[in-house]
């Protein structure tokens, strides 16, 4: 049985050149799967097995290193990407706090994304700006030196969330 092909649509043609870029090399599996993403924002089991079809590879293998690495989604992205820095110095200086305060105020554990949709955490090793620690970035936007109260703000500002009542 032939795996359904995605839908024909630009996407489509970006990750189909992609393939034929490398080749149908099975050695290139990971950076078509980076095209894929890029393309589609996440992978899913239809992208997967259009994949190993094309590479001629066991939908398992393609799976196996799609749920591997973690850059790669299995699930939509939010509207908006949070990613909080757990390099040595961003930790030491209070990133799981960050982390924490973002899962409580919008229901997204690193990794995951809101109820809503609306933002997506993620952790990141190292961003490579240690003295700006601890470091969240936001939509492509570095934030140092920031506090969980200050990146909850900043982040409900962007979502347009309600403002928390003191109490």
């Amino acid at each position: 049985m032939r795996p359904p092909a995605p839908v024909e649509d630009t996407r489509q043609r970006v990750l189909d050149a992609a393939l034929k870029r490398t080749g149908f090399r099975q050695d290139a599996l990971i950076e078509v799967l980076h095209a894929a993403q890029n393309s589609f924002g996440y992978l899913t089991p239809e992208l997967l097995w259009y994949v190993a079809a094309r590479l001629r590879l066991p939908p398992s293998r393609v799976y196996g290193v799609a749920t591997f690495y973690n850059f790669f989604s299995l699930k939509p992205p939010g509207d908006h990407t949070v990613i909080v820095c757990e390099g040595t110095v961003c930790y030491i200086r209070g990133a799981i706090k960050i982390a924490d305060a973002l899962e409580s105020e919008f229901g997204a554990a690193p990794g995951d994304t809101s109820p809503d949709g609306k933002v997506s955490v993620a952790i990141a090793r190292c961003l490579g700006s240690c003295a700006l620690a601890p470091i969240v970035v936001i939509d492509g936007q570095l934030i140092g030196k920031t506090s969980p109260e200050a990146a909850v703000e900043r982040i409900r500002a962007i979502v347009g969330a309600p403002q928390a009542i003191p109490a």
